[in-house]
């Protein structure tokens, strides 16, 4: 797997989104020459107008999974896809139909976020899909009705999950204990393996009393690097690393470049990083998490 300081084994961004009108290709074909092998690629919304019907939804669905077939033709990368309600898209829409319609609004912001999420799992059982996300809850400042929608919704997906037994990617608030106490509680009360609930934009804090059985997905800065050496010896069951490249050309790099995940991974692994944790990074729990890379 790996040898001296160079990892010689699979690397894997586990949160990459690519946009058509970004650098697409080329941002994958950056990652590729940097060393990695795999991209979890990730649906991002139109935010300014995200889709109000399952219609709709599906068909941005279906450009970004043949978004990531293309990937998988130019760059012969491995690509396995995750789609869903961005919270950010659909905590808007629940503020602007409540302020129109009230209560009824509030009814037509949760169907279509069932919608959405309907239209995600066609996709996972065809197997064009292979996990749901990133759904979750508002991350900012919200209204106590709107926090509790999406909370419902929240756990109403869990439970969903538990059913299908396949992965989510959460987009949650930046609290460290309390967030991930919450969550575990409420994977606890429908019954869902919490390895299956794949935090993204995870604090690079890895202790297992802290992360509560779920699965950090660390966003691999340079300032985490110490922060995951000290921490991975008592983590649960490991981690993942991710850069939640956003490919916007009015925002190189955000949030960080495609060449990331290969090099942190290097840099840990030269920092004594025992190789298991890295294998497990971008082997074991991939695989576990959203099938053998296609």
């Amino acid at each position: 797997m790996g040898e001296a300081s160079k990892w010689t084994g699979p690397i894997v961004d586990n949160h990459f989104h690519l946009n058509r009108k970004g650098l697409f290709l080329q941002a994958a074909g950056e990652f590729k020459r940097a060393g990695g092998t795999d991209l979890i690629l990730v649906h991002c919304p139109d935010f300014s107008a995200p889709p109000s019907t399952r219609e709709g939804h599906f068909e941005t669905y279906k450009d970004t999974v043949k978004m990531a077939a293309e990937v998988r033709e130019t760059h012969a990368l491995g690509v396995r896809v995750v789609l869903g309600p961005h919270p950010a898209a659909f905590a808007h829409q629940f503020a602007a139909w409540l302020e129109e319609d009230g209560e009824d609004g509030a009814e037509r912001a949760m169907n279509n976020y069932r919608n959405s999420i309907d239209a995600a799992l066609e996709l996972v059982h065809e197997g064009k899909a292979h996990a749901v996300g990133e759904v979750g809850r508002p991350h900012w400042p919200v209204s106590d009705r709107v926090w509790d929608l999406s909370n419902t919704l929240l756990e109403e997906t869990m439970s969903m999950a538990r059913k299908e037994g396949i992965t989510l990617q959460l987009h949650v608030e930046g609290e460290l204990e309390t967030t991930y106490s919450d969550l575990a509680a409420m994977a606890d009360r429908v019954g869902l393996d919490k390895r299956r609930l794949v935090r993204h934009y995870a604090p690079p804090t890895l202790t297992g009393s802290v992360t509560q059985g779920l699965t950090p997905s660390v966003l691999i800065g340079k300032g985490a690097i110490e922060e995951v050496l000290s921490t991975a010896e008592s983590s649960t069951h490991g981690f993942l690393l991710e850069t939640d490249y956003m490919d916007d050309v009015r925002r190189p790099g955000a949030v960080l470049g495609p060449k990331t995940v290969p090099k942190r991974t290097n840099q840990l692994l030269e920092a004594g990083l025992d190789e298991e944790f890295l294998w497990k990074a971008h082997q074991e729990l991939p695989d576990y998490l959203y099938g053998p890379s296609p």
